[in-house]
């Protein structure tokens, strides 16, 4: 078993680091049970467990660090990993950017775990898969899903007298639906911390009638249209938006955040001011550790209210080299939304365009946030308030930072990779270019 609980961690990185003799020493000791069943063409093709545990060791002398793992706990071992981080350090070049691992601090009570996640057996996996494939089969669709699920922990300790643990859960799943003449493609996740609210059966008929509706599609002419968002597409574009609230960057004129002449853009107005973002690792829907790798502890923390920037994220580097307290990089993200349901969203457009999801992104331009990518699995126009027909897939140039700006109506949230997003009509959303891939 690769779950240690609070104390055993603690002797075991007590331990370590009594053998060490550099300057400073830190340990992080991880390990987790999992499982996961994946099925292709209708037919379960793999399922299986997994146990692993790690231990890392970093070491320093002076501005001078190694780093050594291993995944074996007994004394000689735990020397072992010790002294081999020490050597490393000794023969690597100083860090000039090097800071001194943390002291003591105090963390909120995490709300990560959860006992029915921690204890999904092999038969619920296999529910979960024929309560995917038997539907599809029955609408003359092949499904392709994934389903793992963790119960992990993560342990650190440095030193200088920092201890942190926490204990984690969480279930991912998800499905693609193609239709077996091959023009319709269909696709839904969902990701818990509870188990009992993966609603898997609901994911794959929505993927289902994805994947009917968008057979035959027809093409249309790229351009600026009106469209709506489903989270899984609006989430990939902020997620990329929050990464580059980096204040290093923006300081250094490299972001969006920077303002031409010098400065940044924090405090001022970016995007519309319906726009609330923040994070919180409290979450009762998101929850998240409640300290980062380096062990800084991560709260309650807002990133835009009210459309204006309100925070930017640094580095202890860089808040020392700026006289200002770190701001860690948050775990979650958590976008405002509102009441309204996909359909009346739908209802509400006399012309628009409804994206499932995105992929294949790619930065073009960092200090706009212009991005560029395709559609995918079920993009269909939308006409005097229906769904008229399934159209191929696009290729976008986009900002999230200028979508935010065009933002019409904010729909309801849903969970998507541990963030809270809206459903989001957006007008002028730019198409560039068709794609023929289903």
């Amino acid at each position: 078993m690769a779950i240690y609980s609070e104390q055993e961690a603690r002797k075991i990185m007590e331990k370590a680091i009594a053998y060490s003799s550099a300057d400073s020493c830190e340990v992080n000791l991880n390990g987790s049970e999992s499982g996961n069943i994946r099925y292709a063409r209708n037919t379960v093709s793999t399922a299986g467990h997994r146990s692993n545990q790690n231990l890392a060791v970093q070491c320093s002398f002076g501005k001078r660090a190694g780093t050594a793992t291993i995944d074996e706990f007994d004394d000689a071992s735990l020397e072992k990993v010790v002294k081999r981080a020490e050597e490393l350090a000794k023969l690597s070049p100083e860090n000039p950017e090097f800071m001194e691992p943390l002291g003591p601090q105090t963390y909120d009570e995490s709300k990560t775990y959860n006992e029915s996640t921690a204890n999904i057996t092999p038969d619920f996996r296999a529910k979960v898969a024929i309560e995917s494939i038997t539907p599809a089969a029955a609408k003359d669709v092949t499904a392709a899903g994934f389903l793992d699920d963790s119960n992990s922990f993560s342990a650190m300790m440095n030193s200088n007298g920092l201890f942190a643990y926490n204990r984690s859960t969480n279930a991912n799943f998800t499905v693609t639906m193609r239709t077996n003449d091959g023009t319709g493609s269909g696709w839904a996740s969902r990701d818990v911390t509870d188990v009992n609210k993966l609603e898997a059966a609901a994911a794959s008929k929505r993927a289902i009638d994805k994947a009917v509706l968008s057979r035959e599609a027809k093409a249309i002419e790229p351009g600026k249209y009106t469209v709506i968002l489903e989270p899984a597409a609006a989430e990939q574009l902020l997620g990329n938006m929050l990464f580059s609230f980096n204040a290093r960057s923006a300081d250094e004129g490299r972001s969006f955040m920077s303002k031409e002449g010098g400065g940044t853009k924090l405090g001022e107005k970016i995007v519309d001011e319906r726009v609330n973002i923040w994070t919180d690792p409290l979450n009762d829907e998101v929850p998240s550790s409640p300290w980062n790798g380096g062990g800084e502890p991560l709260k309650k923390m807002s990133i835009i209210e009210n459309g204006v920037a309100k925070n930017m994220f640094y580095s202890r580097y860089w808040a020392k080299e700026k006289g200002v307290d770190p701001v860690p990089f948050p775990s979650n993200g958590i976008m405002d939304g509102g009441s309204a349901t996909l359909e009346e969203m739908i209802k509400d457009t006399k012309k628009g365009i409804l994206v499932t999801r995105l992929w294949y992104i790619r930065a073009v331009d960092p200090q706009t946030l212009l991005y560029t990518g395709l559609t995918r699995d079920g993009t269909f126009f939308i006409e005097n308030g229906k769904i008229k027909h399934p159209i191929k897939n696009f290729r976008f140039n986009e900002s999230p930072i200028i979508m935010l700006n065009n933002l019409e109506t904010l729909g309801q949230q849903e969970r998507v990779n541990g963030n809270l997003i809206p459903y989001m009509k957006i007008r002028d959303f730019t198409f560039t270019s068709l794609s023929d891939a289903v």
